[in-house]
């Protein structure tokens, strides 16, 4: 009789749970439908963009909240997409599950590189490939005027603002230094051009799957780095990997996360140096990356040490000091930088839209498997719990500064490659459901939308 209480309790509590995991996906999908639909109601107030032009909409509005434009296309990445969205839901849980640790890794950053890839040549080579990053507004735009490497740091800052003969492109001007160099020194060992570019952001923004999983593993709970590891493969979020800037960025932070958690094992100071001059180097690359500091407090809650701080900041002070030293102070270019955030469409982006729609368009990111978790992230402090919530308290404070309206489903690749980690909470026997949907919005947005990113 008590075995039957006890089951039927079970039962309840279940019960609760399958309520709460709808419900929280329900909301997510009413408020991505919500940002979709709001465009067309010609609201003045709430709309996602004002002072506008047809051409303006067109190019900046056409798929808000995502940065695109409606288009129904396929193209030979189709097939492969299905292929591989089929496989890793059918066989992705069973395979993280029971493959060595190594042979694991391999594999996820194998899957989500090629997942990746399949979804941007449904775009087509050229299209969806090797002339993403070689815009106008982009770094390789700026790399063939860079030819004094030392002189470019010392004035970068005069370049930030717009309506000069010498400013900055768009993206340029809107990051710190770091991200130009990295295309820069790119092009100095011969691999230049959007093909090579893209292929950094690739291998690098790929590799963050394998990093977020080695994260949890290293605060100890390799089981739920098991299970966190076809989410962190078979998300959405790989359609603006490939291919974006913002994919190196989150592959570099991604790392040095990962070495942060790494160090917490046995004061293993090396790792914890090398991890500061990644996240040092991070925010570098983007201002908003200082954010990623949220996580990494979490990975020190989480391993109830401090220790690794003393690595980490020595490392990222390393990296603040070369910058400074060749002349760019980072608290110049961040004040600049919001000025010129205003130069631009910014201006024309109400927050009344973007300041919830953002969060619609990273749930397109990172799907509907990760809100659905949400219920059960914020019942125990657990490791991947902290870190989810981490990412979380990232966003929010991205979302307030009001530095961050639109194009969040790139912007917050970096903080969104952490909330892919929420699904492995959920009860393994939904997981295959849960991972269906994930595939089934990646290909869905990929097919019926063309991403700028």
């Amino acid at each position: 009789m008590l075995g039957a209480r006890v089951s039927r309790t079970r039962e309840k509590v279940n019960a609760i749970r399958y309520w709460r995991e709808s419900l929280a996906a329900t909301v997510a999908l009413v408020l991505v439908a919500v940002a979709f639909v709001v465009p067309y109601l010609g609201n003045e107030l709430v709309t996602p963009i004002i002072n506008r032009t047809p051409q303006q909409v067109r190019d900046f509005a056409d798929a808000a909240p995502l940065f695109g434009f409606r288009e129904f296309h396929y193209g030979w990445g189709t097939p492969f997409a299905i292929l591989i969205a089929v496989t890793g839901v059918l066989w992705g849980p069973d395979l993280a599950r029971r493959l060595p640790w190594r042979r694991l890794l391999a594999l996820v950053w194998a899957a989500s590189a090629a997942w990746t890839m399949s979804l941007a040549m449904i775009d087509g080579w050229r299209r969806g490939f090797t002339t993403r990053l070689a815009s106008t507004d982009e770094y390789l735009h700026e790399v063939p005027g860079v030819t004094d490497i030392p002189a470019t740091l010392r004035g970068f800052s005069e370049r930030i603002l717009d309506y000069q003969a010498d400013s900055w492109t768009t993206h340029v001007s809107g990051h710190p230094p770091g991200a130009l160099l990295t295309f820069v020194w790119l092009d100095r060992l011969g691999l230049s051009g959007g093909a090579w570019a893209a292929t950094l952001c690739v291998v690098v923004g790929t590799s963050a799957a394998v990093a977020v999983i080695v994260a949890v593993r290293a605060l100890g709970d390799e089981t739920m780095a098991r299970r966190a590891a076809p989410f962190a493969v078979l998300a959405p979020a790989a359609i603006w990997v490939a291919v974006s800037a913002d994919a190196f960025y989150m592959g570099v932070v991604a790392w040095g996360i990962a070495l942060l958690a790494i160090s917490t094992r046995a004061h293993r100071w090396p790792a914890s140096f090398a991890a500061g001059v990644l996240l040092g180097f991070g925010i570098y690359l983007n201002y908003g990356l200082v954010l990623m500091g949220l996580p990494a407090i979490a990975v020190l809650i989480a391993a109830r040490t401090a220790w690794p701080l003393v690595g980490a900041v020595a490392g990222a002070l390393v990296v603040t000091a070369i910058f400074t030293a060749y002349g760019f102070w980072w608290f110049d270019g961040y004040e600049l930088v919001q000025e010129r955030y205003y130069q631009g469409i910014a201006l024309d982006r109400p927050f009344e839209y973007w300041g919830w729609a953002n969060i619609a368009a990273l749930f397109c990111a990172v799907g509907v498997a990760v809100p659905a978790a949400f219920p059960r992230i914020f019942t125990k402090a657990a490791p991947i719990n902290l870190l989810v919530i981490g990412a979380l308290a990232a966003v929010v404070m991205a979302d307030l500064s009001q530095l961050s309206k639109a194009e969040t489903e790139r912007i917050w690749l970096p903080f969104a490659m952490w909330m892919l980690l929420a699904p492995a909470v959920l009860p393994q026997r939904t997981h295959k459901f849960w991972l269906t949907l994930q595939v089934s919005a990646a290909l869905a947005i990929n097919h019926l939308l063309f991403t700028n990113w």
